[in-house]
């Protein structure tokens, strides 16, 4: 077995027998523990109790966090005319049609979330089998398919963040950096958790929400009382 480093044995045992905290206990925990030379990211991980092989059992959403994820979002948007010049007065950082398209297919993916106006999905259709593994294939359901460019740059560059439920029924992305404040990161995790739970499928059964846990980079991960997480019980299905 490998030989665990200092930092990493310290992180571990300071994380040893603590589970189930409180969102406030858990950020500390994490923050505590972040010591990378880099500004760490801190990210989520939620278990849910669905199946999205099933089309009644998916979980996809956005949520704009309250403080921002402190990371800088490239935005690719495809449009043309009057909409690709109100997507690059946005803040889009790339904007095309059948160039970029082209750029996409060579190779060249330098962008984190991608728009289009609806006339561009023809186009973008081809792109599918590229874009959709990464989750950047653009979706009317969470607004990356739009006729108003504007407020999806701007939405996508102001902390908005894209959630999708993969084949474990694992929801997972980043609620922010180390350097946040102990309530930043608090008030980003209820955030997103909210939006997760508002999110339930009409088909999720029994427990939708099973454990939610956050983590740095670096760092180990801890679990989070739900009910302090969510302020209420966990989700169920009807009975």
């Amino acid at each position: 077995m490998a030989k665990l480093g200092k930092r990493t044995r310290a992180a571990r045992e300071a994380f040893a027998g603590k589970e189930n905290l409180s969102v406030e206990e858990a950020v500390e925990l994490v923050k505590s523990n972040a010591k990378s030379k880099f500004d760490e990211s801190v990210e989520i991980a939620m278990n849910l109790g669905v199946d999205p092989r099933h089309a009644d059992q998916m979980v996809r959403g956005t949520v704009t966090l309250p403080n921002g994820t402190g990371k800088t979002v490239r935005v690719a948007v495809f449009a043309r005319g009057a909409k690709a010049d109100e997507a690059t007065a946005a803040g889009a950082d790339i904007v095309g049609a059948e160039d970029l398209m082209e750029t996409i297919q060579g190779g060249t993916i330098d962008f984190d979330r991608c728009i289009a106006t609806p006339d561009m999905m023809p186009i973008v259709g081809r792109l599918g089998k590229v874009l959709g593994p990464r989750n950047l294939m653009p979706n009317p359901k969470v607004g990356t398919v739009t006729m108003d460019v504007k407020e999806a740059v701007e939405a996508a560059k102001g902390g908005q963040v894209q959630f999708k439920a993969e084949k474990a029924g694992v929801v997972h992305a980043g609620v922010g950096k180390a350097s946040f404040s102990a309530d930043q990161l608090a008030q980003n995790v209820r955030a997103f958790v909210d939006a997760v739970n508002k999110a339930k499928p009409t088909g999720a059964k029994g427990t939708y929400m099973k454990k939610v846990s956050i983590s740095s980079t670096m760092g180990p991960g801890v679990s989070i009382d739900v009910l302090s997480a969510t302020g209420n019980a966990p989700a169920e299905a009807a009975e």
